[in-house]
Protein backbone atom coordinates (compact mmCIF):
# COMPACT_ATOMS: atom_id res chain seq x y z
CA UNK A 1 0.00 0.00 0.00
CA UNK A 2 1.17 3.53 -0.87
CA UNK A 3 1.70 5.69 2.03
CA UNK A 4 1.12 9.30 1.11
CA UNK A 5 1.36 12.74 3.09
CA UNK A 6 2.31 16.42 3.06
CA UNK A 7 5.70 17.69 3.84
CA UNK A 8 6.13 21.18 4.69
CA UNK A 9 9.36 23.01 4.48
CA UNK A 10 9.87 27.16 6.13
CA UNK A 11 12.46 29.41 4.46
CA UNK A 12 13.41 31.81 6.86
CA UNK A 13 12.88 35.52 5.33
CA UNK A 14 16.11 37.27 4.48
CA UNK A 15 15.49 40.49 6.32
CA UNK A 16 12.77 42.01 7.87
CA UNK A 17 10.76 43.16 5.37
CA UNK A 18 10.55 39.89 3.32
CA UNK A 19 8.00 37.66 2.96
CA UNK A 20 8.14 33.80 4.61
CA UNK A 21 7.09 31.15 2.49
CA UNK A 22 6.22 27.78 3.39
CA UNK A 23 6.41 24.62 1.04
CA UNK A 24 4.34 21.71 0.83
CA UNK A 25 4.85 18.67 -0.73
CA UNK A 26 2.71 15.93 -1.44
CA UNK A 27 5.39 12.73 -0.89
CA UNK A 28 4.18 9.20 -2.12
CA UNK A 29 5.83 5.96 -1.26
CA UNK A 30 8.68 8.29 -0.16
CA UNK A 31 8.92 10.07 -3.42
CA UNK A 32 8.36 13.85 -3.96
CA UNK A 33 5.73 14.57 -6.74
CA UNK A 34 5.29 18.05 -8.69
CA UNK A 35 2.07 18.81 -6.66
CA UNK A 36 2.67 21.51 -4.04
CA UNK A 37 1.53 24.47 -2.69
CA UNK A 38 3.26 27.41 -2.25
CA UNK A 39 2.06 29.92 0.82
CA UNK A 40 3.98 33.35 1.44
CA UNK A 41 2.91 35.03 4.41
CA UNK A 42 3.76 38.89 4.67
CA UNK A 43 7.15 38.73 7.78
CA UNK A 44 5.51 41.79 9.32
CA UNK A 45 1.82 39.99 10.49
CA UNK A 46 3.49 36.95 10.86
CA UNK A 47 5.30 38.07 13.97
CA UNK A 48 2.43 39.95 15.47
CA UNK A 49 0.85 37.29 14.66
CA UNK A 50 0.05 33.92 17.16
CA UNK A 51 0.06 31.16 14.75
CA UNK A 52 0.29 30.84 10.37
CA UNK A 53 -3.20 30.38 10.36
CA UNK A 54 -4.02 33.83 11.70
CA UNK A 55 -0.85 35.44 9.14
CA UNK A 56 -1.93 37.53 6.43
CA UNK A 57 -1.60 35.67 3.40
CA UNK A 58 -0.36 37.07 0.39
CA UNK A 59 0.42 34.89 -2.18
CA UNK A 60 -0.75 31.45 -2.89
CA UNK A 61 1.15 29.66 -6.35
CA UNK A 62 -0.50 27.34 -8.66
CA UNK A 63 -0.56 23.39 -8.10
CA UNK A 64 0.42 20.99 -10.22
CA UNK A 65 -0.90 17.31 -10.57
CA UNK A 66 1.66 15.23 -12.39
CA UNK A 67 4.28 12.71 -11.72
CA UNK A 68 8.03 14.12 -12.23
CA UNK A 69 10.00 12.92 -14.97
CA UNK A 70 13.73 12.55 -15.82
CA UNK A 71 15.56 14.95 -18.00
CA UNK A 72 18.23 15.31 -19.93
CA UNK A 73 19.78 17.70 -21.83
CA UNK A 74 19.57 17.39 -26.00
CA UNK A 75 20.08 19.08 -28.93
CA UNK A 76 17.24 19.01 -31.10
CA UNK A 77 17.98 19.28 -34.88
CA UNK A 78 15.23 21.05 -37.22
CA UNK A 79 14.97 22.66 -40.61
CA UNK A 80 11.89 25.36 -41.91
CA UNK A 81 10.54 27.65 -44.26
CA UNK A 82 11.00 30.93 -42.56
CA UNK A 83 8.59 33.26 -44.89
CA UNK A 84 5.53 33.06 -42.66
CA UNK A 85 7.90 33.71 -39.65
CA UNK A 86 9.02 36.95 -37.72
CA UNK A 87 11.99 35.45 -37.31
CA UNK A 88 13.83 32.37 -34.95
CA UNK A 89 14.03 33.35 -31.18
CA UNK A 90 11.17 33.18 -29.25
CA UNK A 91 9.21 36.23 -28.74
CA UNK A 92 6.00 36.53 -26.98
CA UNK A 93 4.11 39.66 -29.31
CA UNK A 94 5.21 37.58 -32.66
CA UNK A 95 4.94 34.23 -34.47
CA UNK A 96 8.30 32.36 -34.52
CA UNK A 97 9.75 29.68 -35.57
CA UNK A 98 10.99 28.37 -31.71
CA UNK A 99 7.40 29.68 -30.44
CA UNK A 100 5.57 27.43 -32.80
CA UNK A 101 8.62 24.24 -31.89
CA UNK A 102 8.28 25.19 -27.83
CA UNK A 103 4.11 24.04 -28.20
CA UNK A 104 4.78 21.27 -30.43
CA UNK A 105 7.33 20.08 -27.68
CA UNK A 106 4.80 20.67 -24.81
CA UNK A 107 1.96 18.75 -26.94
CA UNK A 108 4.34 15.67 -27.79
CA UNK A 109 5.36 15.03 -24.25
CA UNK A 110 8.49 16.81 -24.32
CA UNK A 111 8.17 19.05 -21.67
CA UNK A 112 6.28 18.99 -18.59
CA UNK A 113 3.05 20.51 -18.35
CA UNK A 114 4.68 22.58 -15.10
CA UNK A 115 7.53 23.90 -17.87
CA UNK A 116 5.35 24.57 -20.48
CA UNK A 117 4.77 28.33 -18.89
CA UNK A 118 8.15 29.45 -19.47
CA UNK A 119 10.74 28.32 -22.22
CA UNK A 120 13.69 28.93 -19.80
CA UNK A 121 12.53 26.49 -17.14
CA UNK A 122 14.09 23.78 -19.43
CA UNK A 123 16.63 26.24 -20.57
CA UNK A 124 15.56 26.84 -24.41
CA UNK A 125 18.67 28.17 -26.80
CA UNK A 126 19.15 28.42 -30.52
CA UNK A 127 22.38 27.99 -32.53
CA UNK A 128 21.88 30.26 -35.00
CA UNK A 129 18.78 33.04 -34.67
CA UNK A 130 17.75 33.59 -38.28
CA UNK A 131 16.04 37.02 -39.46
CA UNK A 132 12.63 37.59 -40.35
CA UNK A 133 11.55 35.60 -43.77
CA UNK A 134 15.28 33.55 -43.60
CA UNK A 135 15.02 30.10 -44.25
CA UNK A 136 17.15 26.77 -42.52
CA UNK A 137 18.04 23.79 -43.50
CA UNK A 138 18.94 23.00 -40.48
CA UNK A 139 19.21 24.62 -37.55
CA UNK A 140 19.92 23.29 -33.76
CA UNK A 141 18.07 23.94 -30.57
CA UNK A 142 19.44 22.72 -26.76
CA UNK A 143 16.70 21.91 -24.19
CA UNK A 144 16.12 19.66 -21.25
CA UNK A 145 13.64 17.21 -22.38
CA UNK A 146 12.03 14.32 -20.80
CA UNK A 147 11.10 11.55 -23.04
CA UNK A 148 14.43 11.47 -24.83
CA UNK A 149 14.53 7.86 -24.76
CA UNK A 150 11.52 7.26 -26.43
CA UNK A 151 11.45 6.47 -29.68
CA UNK A 152 8.02 7.34 -31.06
CA UNK A 153 9.44 11.57 -29.76
CA UNK A 154 10.21 13.25 -33.30
CA UNK A 155 6.97 11.23 -34.60
CA UNK A 156 4.86 13.14 -32.31
CA UNK A 157 6.67 15.99 -32.63
CA UNK A 158 6.69 16.43 -36.32
CA UNK A 159 2.77 15.42 -36.06
CA UNK A 160 1.97 18.38 -34.00
CA UNK A 161 4.13 20.10 -36.60
CA UNK A 162 1.99 19.30 -39.56
CA UNK A 163 0.51 22.72 -39.98
CA UNK A 164 3.52 24.60 -40.03
CA UNK A 165 6.30 24.41 -42.02
CA UNK A 166 9.09 22.98 -39.45
CA UNK A 167 10.41 19.51 -39.85
CA UNK A 168 12.62 18.18 -36.46
CA UNK A 169 15.09 15.61 -37.75
CA UNK A 170 16.13 14.06 -35.10
CA UNK A 171 17.76 14.81 -31.21
CA UNK A 172 21.27 13.57 -29.89
CA UNK A 173 21.89 13.54 -25.86
CA UNK A 174 24.51 16.10 -24.80
CA UNK A 175 26.60 17.10 -22.02
CA UNK A 176 24.35 19.00 -19.21
CA UNK A 177 26.42 22.29 -19.37
CA UNK A 178 26.11 22.16 -23.36
CA UNK A 179 24.33 25.35 -24.86
CA UNK A 180 23.33 25.77 -28.58
CA UNK A 181 24.05 29.05 -28.82
CA UNK A 182 27.50 28.90 -26.82
CA UNK A 183 28.65 25.89 -28.20
CA UNK A 184 28.55 26.59 -31.48
CA UNK A 185 31.85 27.67 -32.92
CA UNK A 186 30.66 28.75 -36.46
CA UNK A 187 27.65 29.13 -38.81
CA UNK A 188 27.31 28.37 -42.86
CA UNK A 189 24.67 30.25 -45.31
CA UNK A 190 23.59 29.83 -47.97
CA UNK A 191 22.17 32.68 -50.66
CA UNK A 192 20.80 31.74 -53.28
CA UNK A 193 20.14 34.39 -56.71
CA UNK A 194 19.45 33.85 -60.30
CA UNK A 195 22.31 34.84 -62.40
CA UNK A 196 20.75 37.67 -64.20
CA UNK A 197 21.51 39.79 -61.13
CA UNK A 198 24.94 39.96 -62.48
CA UNK A 199 24.05 41.45 -66.24
CA UNK A 200 25.94 44.03 -67.03
CA UNK A 201 24.29 47.17 -66.78
CA UNK A 202 23.75 49.09 -70.46
CA UNK A 203 24.68 53.17 -70.13
CA UNK A 204 22.72 55.28 -70.79
CA UNK A 205 23.69 59.29 -70.89
CA UNK A 206 21.84 62.14 -68.88
CA UNK A 207 20.35 64.34 -70.87
CA UNK A 208 22.27 68.54 -70.34
CA UNK A 209 18.81 69.65 -69.41
CA UNK A 210 18.18 67.35 -65.97
CA UNK A 211 17.92 69.49 -62.86
CA UNK A 212 21.18 69.08 -61.08
CA UNK A 213 21.26 69.86 -57.42
CA UNK A 214 24.63 69.46 -55.52
CA UNK A 215 23.96 67.74 -52.15
CA UNK A 216 27.23 66.99 -50.13
CA UNK A 217 25.61 64.44 -48.02
CA UNK A 218 25.48 61.26 -51.35
CA UNK A 219 29.76 61.78 -51.56
CA UNK A 220 32.02 59.95 -49.44
CA UNK A 221 35.58 61.38 -49.70
CA UNK A 222 36.76 57.80 -49.48
CA UNK A 223 35.10 56.43 -52.15
CA UNK A 224 34.20 59.68 -54.78
CA UNK A 225 35.70 62.94 -54.34
CA UNK A 226 33.47 65.92 -53.41
CA UNK A 227 32.64 67.83 -56.32
CA UNK A 228 33.47 71.82 -55.32
CA UNK A 229 30.87 73.55 -57.87
CA UNK A 230 27.79 72.48 -59.73
CA UNK A 231 29.40 72.88 -63.00
CA UNK A 232 31.67 70.04 -61.75
CA UNK A 233 29.13 67.47 -61.23
CA UNK A 234 27.30 68.66 -64.53
CA UNK A 235 30.16 67.20 -66.30
CA UNK A 236 30.84 64.52 -64.42
CA UNK A 237 27.10 63.41 -64.71
CA UNK A 238 28.20 64.14 -68.65
CA UNK A 239 30.12 60.47 -68.53
CA UNK A 240 27.72 57.41 -69.10
CA UNK A 241 25.65 56.75 -65.86
CA UNK A 242 24.57 53.36 -65.27
CA UNK A 243 20.92 53.12 -64.83
CA UNK A 244 18.44 50.38 -64.60
CA UNK A 245 15.10 51.69 -66.60
CA UNK A 246 12.85 49.14 -66.35
CA UNK A 247 11.73 45.85 -64.64
CA UNK A 248 12.58 43.50 -67.87
CA UNK A 249 10.76 40.43 -69.71
CA UNK A 250 10.08 37.45 -67.42
CA UNK A 251 11.28 35.77 -70.50
CA UNK A 252 14.65 37.48 -70.77
CA UNK A 253 15.38 37.17 -66.84
CA UNK A 254 14.90 32.78 -67.84
CA UNK A 255 16.86 32.90 -70.77
CA UNK A 256 19.82 34.83 -69.68
CA UNK A 257 23.04 32.66 -69.13
CA UNK A 258 26.15 33.94 -67.56
CA UNK A 259 29.29 33.89 -69.00
CA UNK A 260 32.76 32.66 -67.28
CA UNK A 261 34.31 35.66 -66.66
CA UNK A 262 31.28 37.79 -65.10
CA UNK A 263 31.03 34.88 -62.55
CA UNK A 264 35.09 34.78 -62.17
CA UNK A 265 34.42 38.34 -61.51
CA UNK A 266 31.86 38.04 -58.86
CA UNK A 267 33.72 35.09 -57.14
CA UNK A 268 36.75 37.75 -56.68
CA UNK A 269 34.50 40.39 -55.02
CA UNK A 270 33.29 37.61 -52.87
CA UNK A 271 36.71 36.05 -51.79
CA UNK A 272 37.42 40.06 -50.42
CA UNK A 273 35.27 39.42 -47.52
CA UNK A 274 37.42 36.11 -45.80
CA UNK A 275 39.48 36.73 -42.99
CA UNK A 276 38.74 39.36 -40.28
CA UNK A 277 37.15 42.93 -41.16
CA UNK A 278 34.97 45.30 -39.49
CA UNK A 279 31.57 45.18 -40.99
CA UNK A 280 30.32 48.18 -39.64
CA UNK A 281 28.95 49.51 -42.78
CA UNK A 282 27.25 46.09 -43.30
CA UNK A 283 24.97 46.33 -40.61
CA UNK A 284 22.48 48.60 -37.92
CA UNK A 285 23.54 50.46 -35.43
CA UNK A 286 27.52 49.88 -35.74
CA UNK A 287 30.29 52.28 -35.00
CA UNK A 288 33.79 51.91 -36.73
CA UNK A 289 35.22 51.90 -33.31
CA UNK A 290 32.86 49.07 -32.08
CA UNK A 291 34.67 46.19 -31.81
CA UNK A 292 31.20 43.68 -32.13
CA UNK A 293 31.40 44.67 -35.71
CA UNK A 294 34.63 42.95 -36.21
CA UNK A 295 33.95 39.81 -37.80
CA UNK A 296 35.64 36.39 -39.36
CA UNK A 297 34.84 34.64 -42.48
CA UNK A 298 36.41 31.44 -42.90
CA UNK A 299 35.24 30.60 -46.39
CA UNK A 300 33.12 32.10 -49.24
CA UNK A 301 32.51 29.30 -52.07
CA UNK A 302 30.30 29.87 -55.21
CA UNK A 303 28.28 26.71 -56.97
CA UNK A 304 26.70 26.76 -60.18
CA UNK A 305 25.29 27.71 -62.48
CA UNK A 306 21.90 25.34 -62.38
CA UNK A 307 18.76 25.79 -63.93
CA UNK A 308 15.98 25.19 -61.76
CA UNK A 309 12.35 25.60 -63.42
CA UNK A 310 14.31 27.33 -66.61
CA UNK A 311 16.25 30.39 -64.90
CA UNK A 312 19.89 29.77 -64.21
CA UNK A 313 20.73 29.69 -60.50
CA UNK A 314 24.04 30.44 -58.25
CA UNK A 315 24.18 28.91 -54.79
CA UNK A 316 26.54 31.26 -52.68
CA UNK A 317 27.94 29.98 -49.32
CA UNK A 318 28.86 32.02 -46.76
CA UNK A 319 30.70 30.37 -43.24
CA UNK A 320 31.23 32.73 -40.90
CA UNK A 321 31.82 32.66 -36.58
CA UNK A 322 28.97 34.55 -36.38
CA UNK A 323 27.03 37.71 -38.60
CA UNK A 324 25.01 40.52 -37.60
CA UNK A 325 21.71 41.22 -38.90
CA UNK A 326 21.31 42.01 -42.19
CA UNK A 327 25.24 41.52 -42.98
CA UNK A 328 25.16 38.29 -45.33
CA UNK A 329 21.93 40.25 -47.72
CA UNK A 330 24.38 43.60 -47.61
CA UNK A 331 27.43 41.32 -48.32
CA UNK A 332 25.62 39.52 -51.18
CA UNK A 333 24.16 43.16 -52.48
CA UNK A 334 27.72 45.33 -52.51
CA UNK A 335 29.50 42.21 -54.57
CA UNK A 336 26.54 41.90 -57.04
CA UNK A 337 26.49 45.93 -57.70
CA UNK A 338 29.95 45.78 -57.99
CA UNK A 339 29.84 43.01 -60.88
CA UNK A 340 26.80 44.28 -62.80
CA UNK A 341 28.82 47.77 -62.79
CA UNK A 342 31.85 47.09 -63.25
CA UNK A 343 32.90 48.82 -60.19
CA UNK A 344 36.35 48.59 -58.86
CA UNK A 345 36.79 45.73 -56.66
CA UNK A 346 38.74 47.84 -53.98
CA UNK A 347 35.54 49.12 -53.24
CA UNK A 348 35.02 46.17 -50.51
CA UNK A 349 38.09 46.51 -48.66
CA UNK A 350 37.67 50.29 -48.48
CA UNK A 351 34.41 49.26 -47.06
CA UNK A 352 35.68 48.06 -43.72
CA UNK A 353 37.46 50.93 -42.88
CA UNK A 354 35.90 53.86 -41.10
CA UNK A 355 34.17 55.78 -43.52
CA UNK A 356 30.23 55.38 -43.32
CA UNK A 357 28.60 54.40 -46.03
CA UNK A 358 25.03 53.24 -47.50
CA UNK A 359 25.04 49.69 -48.77
CA UNK A 360 21.72 48.33 -49.85
CA UNK A 361 20.36 45.27 -48.63
CA UNK A 362 19.75 42.43 -51.12
CA UNK A 363 16.47 40.61 -50.55
CA UNK A 364 15.56 37.74 -47.86
CA UNK A 365 13.76 35.70 -49.75
CA UNK A 366 17.37 33.66 -51.20
CA UNK A 367 18.86 33.65 -47.60
CA UNK A 368 18.58 30.36 -45.83
CA UNK A 369 21.06 29.13 -42.86
CA UNK A 370 22.27 25.56 -43.82
CA UNK A 371 23.88 24.46 -40.45
CA UNK A 372 25.53 25.69 -37.49
CA UNK A 373 29.07 24.28 -36.82
CA UNK A 374 30.56 22.61 -33.54
CA UNK A 375 33.65 21.56 -34.31
CA UNK A 376 34.99 22.48 -30.70
CA UNK A 377 32.43 20.58 -28.59
CA UNK A 378 32.54 17.36 -30.95
CA UNK A 379 36.47 17.74 -30.81
CA UNK A 380 35.81 17.57 -26.52
CA UNK A 381 33.40 14.85 -27.21
CA UNK A 382 35.76 12.80 -28.91
CA UNK A 383 38.97 12.95 -26.87
CA UNK A 384 36.30 11.67 -23.90
CA UNK A 385 35.57 8.86 -25.61
CA UNK A 386 39.04 7.70 -26.24
CA UNK A 387 39.35 8.51 -22.73
CA UNK A 388 36.17 6.19 -21.46
CA UNK A 389 35.09 9.27 -19.71
CA UNK A 390 31.75 9.91 -21.67
CA UNK A 391 29.02 8.62 -23.52
CA UNK A 392 27.68 10.92 -25.55
CA UNK A 393 27.70 11.04 -29.12
CA UNK A 394 29.20 13.87 -31.18
CA UNK A 395 26.61 16.51 -32.78
CA UNK A 396 26.78 15.16 -36.50
CA UNK A 397 24.45 15.99 -38.99
CA UNK A 398 25.34 13.10 -41.36
CA UNK A 399 22.48 10.87 -40.00
CA UNK A 400 20.18 13.24 -41.56
CA UNK A 401 21.90 14.51 -44.93
CA UNK A 402 19.65 12.50 -46.75
CA UNK A 403 16.21 14.02 -45.32
CA UNK A 404 17.81 17.89 -45.13
CA UNK A 405 18.55 17.63 -49.19
CA UNK A 406 15.27 16.06 -49.82
CA UNK A 407 13.99 19.22 -47.68
CA UNK A 408 16.06 22.00 -49.55
CA UNK A 409 15.38 20.49 -52.94
CA UNK A 410 11.39 19.97 -52.44
CA UNK A 411 10.91 22.55 -50.15
CA UNK A 412 12.97 25.48 -49.73
CA UNK A 413 14.72 25.92 -53.30
CA UNK A 414 11.13 25.63 -55.02
CA UNK A 415 10.15 28.37 -52.95
CA UNK A 416 12.76 30.14 -53.49
CA UNK A 417 12.23 30.43 -57.29
CA UNK A 418 8.59 30.64 -57.31
CA UNK A 419 8.65 33.91 -55.13
CA UNK A 420 11.17 35.10 -57.33
CA UNK A 421 9.02 34.42 -60.56
CA UNK A 422 5.98 35.24 -59.23
CA UNK A 423 7.18 38.38 -57.79
CA UNK A 424 10.22 39.51 -58.95
CA UNK A 425 11.69 39.95 -56.14
CA UNK A 426 15.45 40.00 -57.28
CA UNK A 427 14.23 42.25 -60.69
CA UNK A 428 12.39 44.68 -58.31
CA UNK A 429 15.14 45.35 -56.26
CA UNK A 430 17.74 45.99 -58.83
CA UNK A 431 15.28 48.60 -60.44
CA UNK A 432 14.80 50.05 -57.12
CA UNK A 433 18.77 50.25 -56.28
CA UNK A 434 20.36 51.30 -59.21
CA UNK A 435 18.61 54.72 -60.36
CA UNK A 436 20.58 55.66 -56.91
CA UNK A 437 24.39 54.60 -58.32
CA UNK A 438 25.44 57.75 -58.69
CA UNK A 439 23.53 59.37 -56.17
CA UNK A 440 23.03 57.81 -52.87
CA UNK A 441 25.40 55.09 -54.09
CA UNK A 442 27.82 56.78 -55.81
CA UNK A 443 30.72 54.66 -54.63
CA UNK A 444 29.85 52.24 -56.84
CA UNK A 445 30.94 54.69 -59.64
CA UNK A 446 33.72 56.25 -58.79
CA UNK A 447 37.20 55.41 -60.44
CA UNK A 448 35.78 54.09 -63.39
CA UNK A 449 36.93 55.09 -67.06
Amino acid sequence: MNSCFNKSYLFRPINRNSHIAVLSVKIVSGVPTNSCFIKVWDSRSLRLASSLATARQSVVSYKVDEPRKPKKKVALFLGYNGTPYQGMQINPAAHTVEGVLFKALCAAGAVSKSNSVDPKKVQLQRAARTDKGVHAACNVVSLKMIGYDDKQMINRINAALLSDPIRVWGYVETQRSFSAKNSCGSRIYEYMLPSYALKCLEPIRTLKNTKITLNPSIYHSDFIPLPSSNEELENRQETPSMRYVKLIDTEKLRSYRIDTERLERFEAALSLYKGTHNFHNYTNGKAFEDMSANRHIISVEVNGPKLISGMEWLSVKLHGNSFMIHQIRKMIAMAVLCTRANSPLTIIPKSFESTKINIPKAPSSGLLLDRPDFMAYNNLIMLRQKEGTTTKNILSFDVHQKEIEAFKEQFLYPHIVKTEIAERVFDTFLASTEPYLDTNYGYFLSGKS
